[in-house]
């Protein structure tokens, strides 16, 4: 097996991933996420929402790993393009890295609450209200925003290249500005960010990771047109 057939898996890899534990920490975070926030720990919920930040932090990990990885393939065609995919790539994860740590400002809080060491519970609920609005926005901004950018960047840097099928680069470009619709419709109050509506606009670039990273893992990329790119 050829390292270019390793590194396809590899990013197919991180692509699922990514795809598996950002669900995974947005169902874990609704208890911290909720009015009744303050009352997480006493129902229990702390390990669950500490599930969610591992999660987090996984794809915070992954999200890099794709950037890394997918980066020497598609400077061949474009290297400012694709440097310019690779930053927001990162700006994607350290918004998403910023929003774990208001999660975790939140777990706090609610640590304080059920030891009974927070003595103002109004400037409790206030401290809670803003770290839930910080995480929305972060939210918004990394994974809609950022992710619309830096998605759109590749996907038309592999329909440029034909490192694979360009139906399905066209698709990502298509995806890409689908998600990043659906961030700004959020950010002007038109959707709610848990909205159906929203996840109906944002759910095809999640198609689109998975389809990619199936078809790196099965196919990998293109033998014929990296051998092209290379020898230009």
């Amino acid at each position: 097996m050829t390292k270019d057939r390793i590194n396809g898996i590899i990013i197919g890899i991180f692509y699922i991933t990514a795809a598996v534990t950002s669900i995974i920490a947005v169902i874990f975070y609704k208890p911290v996420l909720s009015e009744e926030w303050y009352l997480s720990v006493l129902n229990g919920f702390e390990t669950r929402v500490l599930i969610g930040v591992i999660n987090d932090l996984l794809l915070v990990a992954t999200a890099i790993g794709t950037a890394v990885m997918l980066y020497p393939y598609l400077r061949q065609w474009n290297e400012q393009i694709a440097l310019g995919y690779l930053c927001f790539r990162f700006m994607e994860a350290v918004f998403i890295a910023i929003g774990l740590v208001s999660i975790l400002g939140i777990v706090h809080l609610s640590i304080s609450y059920a030891g009974g060491s927070f003595p103002n519970e109004e400037n409790l609920l206030a401290t809670g209200l803003v770290l839930q609005s910080f995480h929305r926005w972060t939210s918004m901004l990394g994974p809609n925003l950022m992710l619309g950018l830096n998605t759109f960047m590749y996907s038309y840097l592999l329909v440029r290249t034909r490192l694979v099928p360009k139906p399905l680069g066209l698709f990502g470009m298509f995806t890409a500005l689908s998600v990043f619709i659906a961030g700004i419709l959020e950010m002007f109050g038109v959707i709610e960010p848990m909205s159906t509506v929203k996840g109906i606009i944002a759910l095809p670039v999640g198609v689109f990771e998975m389809s990619l990273a199936i078809w790196l893992i099965v196919k990998g990329f293109n033998k014929e047109q990296l051998e092209k790119l290379r020898g230009n």
